[in-house]
């Protein structure tokens, strides 16, 4: 590839760019339009907005059962827990 060539493809690059920028804003133009007619807010696209501080999950109700169920779970994999460590020590 001659240098003379070599030009003439980044000159040719550069054109087709710019002809592509011009349809992307003209694009944009026209999906602003739609989105003006639809009543749609025209925000800029991006990742989804984070949550808000005060939109917490809801709180989980357990029945007492399910409280004592965990509960007595709990105590066993404790007791387990200082059985097996109680040996060792």
């Amino acid at each position: 590839m001659t240098r003379a060539s070599s030009v003439q493809d980044q000159t040719l690059l550069q054109a087709a760019l710019e002809g592509l920028e011009a349809q992307k804003q003209r694009l944009e133009a026209q999906i602003h339009q739609v989105e003006e007619l639809l009543g749609h807010e025209t925000a800029k696209r991006g990742p989804p907005a984070l949550k808000l501080a005060s939109q917490h999950p809801r709180k989980r109700n357990l029945s007492q059962n399910a409280r004592k169920r965990i509960s007595d779970a709990q105590r066993k994999r404790w007791a387990d827990f200082r059985k097996t460590h109680a040996v060792q020590s």
